[in-house]
């Protein structure tokens, strides 16, 4: 089936952001240190803004949201089972562990953007809602992928991770019924706003196609890559219809599905002496073709 026109259009600014955040990074030389300060400022400060606001606003149905929940847990899941076949190509440990992490982790920016762009708030919440479960079980796996190589305290860091804390934060003022002064919800709404196109353009310069290894080496980044963008969204795509599912939470769940690597991949791999080169290779053209494939999945849908 061809991709909407229509659903790839409304898409295309938030990947033109994307492209614009890779040209600047370019064009105008501001060097990584400024590049780094504004993921941080994303990371710890807007995104985190934009989750728990969203979140506050919406209306959660939880009975309605345990499918959407379900299929992405099972999509991640088969996705990690999937990866596991990367150690079948001659490559070594190190460069296995480092990859693995790119068959399931998701850039959590991309899908609230593209959540929010399809249905607004309630999409955002809804993603933030997936978002916020998924995480601890995606970097769990992760670093005990590459746990061989030395990493402590993980469970310190999910404890610390800004994006579950306003996931929880805001489900509880959801649940609890806190209204915000006017002055202080739109402070958060303004937050949010710039959350977005700080966040897209913080992708784009983080993109890196520069590739490194030889033959096995290439395979197996291209397995990784189809586990990621073809395999994980086609079981997700598959129990929607299982389920039944429709409208926001079926679009969610596979957007979710179909989201690249995160850029915390990277970081993780370089921290704890992995393949740094190849898992940002991987990210970077898994963030590309995302601009082609999620639109042609939610065509699919």
């Amino acid at each position: 089936m061809p991709v909407d026109a229509a659903l790839a259009l409304a898409l295309l600014p938030d990947f033109a952001l994307i492209l614009l955040g890779a040209a600047l990074r370019r064009i105008l030389h501001l060097g990584d240190h400024f590049w780094s300060g504004l993921e941080k400022l994303v990371y710890y400060v807007l995104f985190p803004a934009l989750l728990f606001g969203g979140l506050l606003k919406a209306r959660i149905e939880w009975s309605a949201a345990a499918p959407m929940l379900a299929v992405a847990g099972a999509a991640m899941g088969g996705a990690m089972l999937l990866g596991l076949a990367a150690r079948l190509f001659a490559i070594t440990p190190v460069s296995f562990a480092s990859q693995y992490q790119c068959a399931f982790r998701f850039n959590s920016y991309i899908g609230l953007a593209v959540a929010g762009t399809l249905y607004g708030i309630p999409g955002i919440a809804a993603m933030g809602i997936v978002i916020g479960l998924m995480v601890p079980p995606a970097n769990l796996a992760a670093v005990w992928m590459l746990a061989r190589h030395g990493e402590a305290g993980v469970w310190r860091e999910l404890a610390r991770n800004p994006l579950i804390l306003a996931t929880l934060a805001g489900m509880a003022a959801n649940l609890g019924g806190l209204e915000l002064p006017a002055v202080l919800a739109k402070f958060l709404g303004r937050l949010g706003d710039a959350a977005v196109v700080l966040g897209l353009l913080a992708v784009g310069a983080g993109l890196r196609i520069v590739g490194a290894g030889g033959t096995a080496t290439h395979a197996a980044a291209a397995y990784v890559l189809l586990v990621k963008l073809v395999a994980m969204p086609a079981i997700a795509l598959l129990l929607i219809r299982a389920f039944g599912l429709s409208g926001l939470h079926a679009d969610v769940a596979l957007v979710f599905a179909a989201l690249p690597a995160a850029s915390s991949a990277y970081i993780l791999a370089q921290r704890m002496g992995g393949d740094g080169a190849r898992v940002a290779w991987l990210i970077s053209a898994g963030t590309l073709a995302s601009m082609l494939s999620i639109p042609l999945w939610l065509g699919l849908r």
